[in-house]
């Protein structure tokens, strides 16, 4: 068995060694290069071009503008796409758009023979605007939308409103005795800043067009790219190559639908269009900023009595993700503590931002930092309750079904999670000592728990297929749909394919790339979907090869293929470890021989209909410097529960970067606007501020391991959980520390020195 085992990655020598081809390493010399006119008004109208000193520069191909694209919109989110038209994501952009909704929009685009050119063109380019006041506050555009709508679909700027009621919340709060806790909590916008850019090159071969790119969904990017063209999806291929991040971010057609047609307009010739760090932070996507209006009616006993959730989401300029959103954010809300009567309403609202889209944990990160600081808010009015037994008092148990979503907790460890960690921690130990500190350095404990669906059945399309192949020397070669995207996932399917087939690890050979042409279908990497549905998929499919093999060789033996089992690469006896039959011998025999050549492959689809809850908890234990208004950390541990774990090695990769990512969200990361224009400040990594190497403390990590049933192996999501508890963490540690409790982050020393300052600590 090589599931539960510390397995190193397939493809880490291929990535230590710098062999790993990303999109850029397939380039040639020959290719044109693409660089995009981006507005510089945050919301109006384009009346004209003046191209005529951009044309005269030596090596322009062509110049395209808004004018010159199909009257087409569009959607770009990397969702599953639906038949009915109520679950269909917003169509509301175009290749180049004439109608400007941010500064940086894209308007215009040279094509050129190389990358001066292109960028010396761009900036000879001139442009008219009719320009309308921007809104950058998202409360504002939905109460005074002004005269002319971000987008003339939706006159009020909002995009969707939506609402859910579990039980009688107006009856539920007249309910004597009960105390009333208020609180208002803010999370700001942040970019995904993986390593490798927005990059994409495109060029037409056999009729198609192909593009190739770092693309976390390489079927939607295909189907997004037919829609936004026009044309038959057949004639469209997307190749993926190896990734260099994306976080979500790459979750969305970026900039694969213009290059498709910017090859069209130079008869099929290859061009490339690499976007710039700085187009990378305004011109993709980033994290929602989010607003909540949280207010709960406890009994003095610790159980919520009644509880409502009004939340804000800013989408910005164009719909992308949309309202999935902030809607999980609220949903969230409802889930992780299911006690009590419950009203949720969640807006999502148009801007004049740069467009938000999928980010790591999917509105959770910004619901967890409201939802477990507003627990903590609660907990310093219950004399006799504290923040574990507060806890422990309300959230979800197994067995709980969710009343809008009927997705079951089919496992929970997070009792034990908790437990494991208040014990490492020195929780209670921590409390006694640090309470009624003075002084200008203080310390304080803080905590955050979390539960996170697994991948998006039943709100959205979950399906996955794989496909294996027994190779002449009695190999495998295992392809999937779903994209490694760093984070471990082709490894982890090569082990659970080996130890469903009989085989050992490094007889399972895993096509990393894919190909829309000839890969299988899978809707891609986000929603920490792929050991859960694609490892369905792979086990299904390792079951029926192993059935075939098991059929070939029981020819090959004259015997009865259900007495026949595969033990390390060999046919066995069942019950048994007498080798019958090499691997090899089968292999070679279905595929040459002359009596029976039957050439052994499967594929299987996985259509999931189910969905099960991950659960964790962050501990942290901080020194505040209250004059310098800084913190450190002292230790950080996250405890998960995510089921069975697969591979602990790559497991624990996983939590490092969730909780370094977390860390950064809750003490550094903004994204910052000029209010009058709209433009970004910090677009660059030397002024927007992420955790470095220096900045991050000893990471530790525990896992509790239930079983979940509705698993291919007991397991459940993983890949996006470890971000969403360090925040709130953080803010809980701070007000244990100082007593001041900060309702927005980053916890940047700016904000602390003014939050200190309100409250008397610094004079």
């Amino acid at each position: 068995m090589v599931v539960g085992k510390r397995i190193n990655r397939v493809d880490a020598v291929t990535k230590v060694k710098g062999t790993a081809k990303y999109t850029e390493d397939l380039l040639d010399d020959k290719t044109l290069v693409a660089k995009v006119l981006h507005s510089t008004i945050a919301n109006g109208r384009v009346i004209s071009f003046d191209l005529e000193e951009a044309k005269a520069v030596d090596g322009v191909v062509k110049i395209i503008t808004s004018f010159d694209v199909p009257d087409i919109q569009y959607p770009t989110a990397g969702h599953p796409w639906s038949t009915e038209k109520s679950h269909q994501d917003v169509c509301d952009r175009k290749l180049l758009n004439t109608r400007v909704r941010f500064y940086g929009d894209e308007i215009a685009c040279v094509i050129a023979d190389n990358e001066i050119a292109a960028g010396q063109a761009v900036a000879k380019i001139k442009v008219e605007y009719e320009e309308y006041p921007a809104i950058f506050d998202m409360e504002e555009a939905a109460n005074n939308p002004g005269e002319i709508p971000i987008h003339e679909e939706r006159p009020n700027n909002v995009i969707v409103k939506s609402s859910y009621d579990v039980g009688d919340y107006d009856e539920a709060i007249k309910e004597k005795g009960l105390i009333k806790v208020e609180g208002v909590y803010e999370t700001q916008k942040v970019q995904q800043c993986h390593i490798e850019n927005a990059t994409s090159f495109a060029y037409e071969e056999a009729g198609k067009v192909v593009v190739v790119s770092s693309t976390q969904i390489p079927h939607i990017v295909r189907r997004v790219c037919s829609q936004a063209l026009g044309i038959d999806m057949g004639l469209v291929r997307i190749i993926k190559p190896y990734i260099g991040g994306g976080f979500g971010n790459k979750q969305d057609a970026l900039t694969e639908p213009l290059n498709a047609f910017l090859t069209m307009q130079v008869g099929g010739r290859p061009v490339k269009l690499l976007y710039t760090r700085e187009e990378t932070f305004f011109g993709t996507r980033s994290r929602h900023a989010m607003k909540f209006y949280i207010t709960s009616y406890v009994r003095p006993n610790g159980t919520f009595a009644a509880r409502k959730i009004v939340g804000f989401s800013d989408n910005g300029a164009y719909g992308s993700h949309a309202h999935a959103l902030v809607a999980n954010a609220v949903n969230a809300f409802r889930m992780m503590y299911p006690v009590g009567a419950i009203r949720g309403v969640a807006s999502t609202i148009y801007t004049n931002n740069p467009t938000a889209g999928a980010m790591r944990a999917y509105g959770i990160p910004q619901i967890g930092f409201a939802l477990e600081a507003h627990v903590e808010d609660i907990v310093a009015k219950l004399p006799n309750i504290d923040s574990i037994k507060f806890r422990l008092i309300n959230m979800m148990q197994l067995g709980y079904v969710d009343p809008g979503t009927s997705i079951t907790c089919h496992s929970t460890g997070l009792e034990e999670c908790i437990a494991r960690g208040r014990k490492s921690i020195g929780w209670d130990e921590k409390i006694e000592k640090y309470k009624n500190q003075t002084g200008d350095i203080r310390h304080g404990v803080g905590m955050g728990i979390f539960c996170y669906k697994t991948g998006v059945y039943p709100i959205a399309l979950e399906t996955s297929a794989a496909r294996m192949i027994l190779n002449q020397d009695g190999s495998i070669q295992l392809q999937v749909g779903a994209t490694e995207i760093g984070q471990g996932a082709d490894t982890v399917f090569t082990q659970m394919a080996a130890d469903t087939l009989g085989f050992t690890f490094d007889k399972v050979h895993i096509i990393s790339n894919q190909d829309t042409d000839v890969t299988p279908y899978d809707t891609g990497a986000y929603a920490s979907r792929q050991t859960y549905v694609t490892g369905m998929a792979v086990k299904k499919t390792a079951e029926s090869l192993k059935s075939k093999i098991c059929a070939y060789a029981g020819w090959m033996l004259n015997k009865d293929s259900s007495d026949l089992d595969i033990i390390d690469n060999n046919i066995v006896r069942v019950g048994t470890e007498d080798v019958l039959l090499t691997m090899n011998e089968v292999g070679m025999e279905s595929c040459y021989s002359r009596q029976n050549s039957n050439h052994l492959a499967a594929e299987e689809t996985h259509h999931c209909t189910d969905n099960t809850y991950s659960f964790g908890v962050c501990f942290m234990d901080i020194e505040v410097d209250i004059p310098l208004s800084n913190i450190k950390i002292n230790r950080v541990l996250n405890v998960h529960d995510s089921g069975t774990i697969i591979n602990p090695q790559t497991a624990e990769g996983q939590v490092h970067g969730g909780m370094s990512m977390g860390l950064g969200y809750g003490l550094f990361e903004q994204m910052l606007f000029d209010p009058k224009t709209g433009r970004m400040l910090n677009d660059n990594l030397l002024d927007y501020k992420l955790m470095t190497a220096l900045d991050t403390p000893d990471l530790e990590v525990d896992f509790v391991e239930p079983v979940d049933p509705s698993g291919p192996y007991g397991n459940k999501s993983l890949g996006e959980p470890p971000v969403i508890p360090m925040a709130p963490a953080l803010r809980n540690a701070v007000l244990n520390a100082t007593g001041v409790a900060v309702n927005s982050i980053p916890l940047n020393p700016d904000k602390l020195f003014h939050e200190f300052s309100a409250a008397g600590l610094i004079k």
